[in-house]
């Protein structure tokens, strides 16, 4: 699992160099490219496991907000930089546990409605340090959390439903047919106010470049893979609890990429967030569906 936190936030910081040059939607289409041959290979040698009756919208509906979401995450992390962005994608536990309650009954603890609590503090403190930062741009950060959970809501119904490699694979065919339309659009139809939705595509011209968007899928593949071995041969809690030094490594690569060192009220804010998210992942006693997809 910390490998998997390693390798997720060099995906993050390949986005970052990498959206220098690209817009974020180029990458993510890039970023999902990779995945679908190692993932269709994977398929063709050991096909799908229908494990009951289809359910395809829910499907579509897991890609296309997977897909959005990681347009928002790719987006704050040019916007608001590696740690803050990062800070706000590992909200979706505490988001997820809110959803979970509202829209379909579950039941919340003590502990739970704690971690609840402590997530929207340590959301306050590290919003509250940059209001010279777009409101818009934190917005646009918290919403990756926000679809996230939405996403990862619909996974616990589907993966009673679909092999794993099934959910997965929406996702990716997601992240390759959205992104063409999004700089289908942008090259013909521009709209400055929905930059973080619409682009264009840019040709790689050096070898670098070209290296940096087979590396960004890569990564993500590796951090996949490393990631569903973890939750395999652990307890789901304590493996997601590992998960959170995503946060620490995306803050030293940001630092290394030329941004500034966290504040002392916005780490104050990391530390509320993390310890709202351990809380509900070591509430949850038993592994749902969704915990093996975690990133993906």
């Amino acid at each position: 699992m910390l490998g998997a936190a390693f390798f997720f936030a060099l995906t993050s910081a390949l986005s970052k160099w990498l959206g220098k040059e690209f817009h974020i939607v180029q990458l993510v289409f890039f970023r999902n490219i990779v995945g679908v041959v190692f993932i269709w290979s994977s398929i063709r040698k050991r096909p799908f496991e229908q494990k009951g009756g289809g359910k395809l919208g829910l499907l579509i509906f897991r890609g296309v907000v997977g897909t959005l979401s990681l347009y928002l995450l790719f987006y704050a992390i040019q916007t608001l930089g590696l740690g803050r962005a990062s800070t706000y994608q590992y909200t979706y536990p505490i988001f997820l546990a809110l959803f979970s309650w509202l829209l379909i009954g579950e039941t919340l603890n003590g502990k739970e409605w704690a971690a609840i609590f402590m997530g929207f503090a340590g959301i306050l403190l590290v919003f509250r340090p940059d209001l010279s930062l777009l409101w818009r741009d934190n917005v646009l950060g918290l919403g990756s959390a926000l679809l996230t959970a939405v996403s990862y809501l619909s996974i616990r119904q589907l993966g009673w439903v679909y092999d794993s490699r099934a959910i997965i694979l929406s996702f990716m065919l997601s992240g390759i047919v959205l992104p063409i339309f999004s700089m289908l659009i942008g090259t013909y139809y521009p709209q400055e106010g929905l930059d973080f939705l619409i682009g264009t595509f840019k040709w790689p011209y050096t070898t670098w470049q070209w290296l940096g968007f087979l590396a960004i899928g890569l990564t993500a593949l590796a951090g996949q893979k490393m990631l569903t071995q973890s939750f395999t041969y652990d307890k789901a809690g304590r493996v997601a609890t590992v998960g959170y030094s995503n946060i620490l490594f995306s803050s030293i690569l940001g630092f290394i990429m030329g941004e500034a060192i966290p504040s002392v009220s916005m780490i104050a804010g990391m530390v509320l967030i993390v310890a709202g998210g351990v809380l509900v992942s070591i509430s949850k006693t038993k592994q749902s569906p969704a915990a093996s997809t975690t990133n993906d």
